[in-house]
């Protein structure tokens, strides 16, 4: 209840925001020329501090709607991406809607254009009321409405920060505790963090993740905090791409017990019973080639397909990390725009060669148009603003990743629930299939006795007649 009310007084206030830069706001402020600025600058004295922000080029870029160009755009989308965090609170609470197949997808796409609205509509209410140059990078609202002479609103500007912050708190921590639980059920975290109270709540892992987050904060500033939760946010969201790009061309598994099967019979057996079927005839062996990768013979998804699509991602995804780094740090030398060239071309000739494979053809309630060109257009774009952030957000980011790696393979692949079925799966499919092995075998002998029985008794009495 408190964070629909704070959220709904945040929305008020940035209604109030929009739509006073809106109204006090001028276009003319997207048509400045940096040059007459300088000339204007140079000529007057007034301020000190004023004249020191003028003389520098760097502060006002190009002028126009767009003054540091699309690499601004790109490095100020980079920095601000912690706008979209939150969306795991719905994928979160997922299981406790009707209908989370429609319902997620829906609050998700529904989520985006609010925040990206929201975002929209205060940057331009801002750039609209005061110059850009003129802004305040530490407190830009107050600046801007004492510029166009509202000096009061800052007090609204005043009470929408404060509910802004508190719904970004108690957002944050509504999805973490179950994030880090669901984690720790799976085995993937220690397992005391998966304890529950009484009342159903996951107290452990809410203590957690309340004093981590308590920590980060005391040790490092904001915008840290804020370029390490983008670059995490942004690592996310390209897994998630590339994950949707890889199964969407997967066959489907079959059954544990088909791959224990420690026989012929068995697995004939069990193929004819329980396990769907793969598109190719009995006896038939697909065979990498040129033809079989760009013309594939069966209409289905199969092994030699899903790992045409894994290899094809996994190089994708080293090219588009290559291509990003040079693209920001290359410059326009002959030798990168050559070299960035090359790997676009290549980029495209593995997206064409995914979009040959077969698609799999299992319903579901929502699925990704345009496959591959959608996740792989948000994979580049992810990356690429990965590296328009500063070095020492790469740095906290491999340490953060480092101490997540060790806690991985020093304690979640040994323990997690997937681990620990593939380990007793053997042993349990060995003694489902021994019982019935052991009670035909002891009927296949126990007729057999039975037949020999009888023809022993049947020979005796044909000698008793002769």
């Amino acid at each position: 209840m408190v964070n629909k009310v704070f959220t709904c007084i945040n929305i008020l206030v940035l209604l109030f925001m929009v739509v006073s830069g809106l109204v006090k706001g001028t276009l003319k402020n997207w048509q400045i020329d940096p040059e007459q600025i300088l000339h204007a600058s140079n000529a007057s004295n007034s301020s000190v501090n004023m004249t020191e922000i003028l003389l520098n080029k760097e502060h006002l870029g190009m002028g126009g709607f767009m003054p540091f160009g699309l690499t601004g755009v790109l490095s100020g989308a980079a920095t601000c991406f912690y706008a979209f965090v939150g969306f795991d609170c719905i994928a979160t609470t997922g299981e406790e809607v009707k209908n989370p197949q429609r319902a997620i997808p829906i609050g998700i796409v529904s989520s985006l254009l609010i925040c990206f609205v929201a975002y929209f509509g205060m940057s331009a209410a801002l750039t609209l009321m005061m110059p850009y140059y003129l802004l305040d990078s530490n407190s830009p609202l107050p600046v801007a409405f004492k510029y166009v002479g509202w000096g009061g609103a800052k007090y609204a500007v005043a009470v929408g920060s404060l509910c802004a912050l508190s719904t970004s708190l108690l957002g944050s921590m509504f999805p973490l505790p179950r994030i880090i639980f669901a984690m720790a059920r799976d085995g993937l975290l220690f397992s005391f963090l998966a304890h529950i109270s009484e009342r159903k709540a996951p107290i452990t892992s809410t203590v957690a993740a309340g004093v981590t987050s308590a920590i980060m904060a005391f040790l490092f500033e904001l915008k840290d905090l804020v370029d390490l939760m983008s670059i995490g946010t942004l690592l996310a969201y390209t897994l998630v791409a590339a994950c949707v790009l890889v199964l969407r061309y997967q066959p489907e598994q079959p059954s544990l017990a088909y791959e224990m099967a420690g026989n012929q019979e068995e697995v004939e057996l069990i193929d004819g019973i329980s396990v769907p079927s793969m598109g190719i005839l009995p006896g038939m062996e697909e065979r990498f080639s040129l033809k079989t990768m760009l013309f594939p013979d069966n209409p289905e998804p199969s092994a030699l397909s899903g790992f045409t699509v894994n290899v094809c991602a996994s190089v994708m995804g080293l090219l588009i990390l290559v291509f990003s780094i040079l693209a920001v740090q290359g410059g326009l030398a002959v030798w990168n725009v050559a070299a960035l060239s090359a790997i676009f071309m290549l980029c495209l000739l593995l997206t064409f060669i995914i979009w040959r494979q077969p698609e799999s053809k299992i319903k579901l309630s929502f699925k990704v148009p345009l496959l591959p060109f959608i996740p792989v257009i948000s994979m580049f774009v992810n990356v690429y603003l990965m590296m328009q952030l500063d070095r020492g957000t790469w740095i906290r980011f491999s340490v953060w990743m480092v101490i997540g790696l060790v806690i991985y393979f020093c304690y979640g692949i040994h323990h997690s629930i997937e681990a620990t079925l593939r380990r007793s799966s053997p042993d349990t499919e060995m003694n489902s299939f021994k019982p019935s092995h052991n009670h035909e075998a002891e009927a296949m002998s126990l007729e057999k006795e039975a037949f020999l029985h009888k023809d022993k008794e049947l020979r005796e009495d044909d000698d008793g007649d002769f």
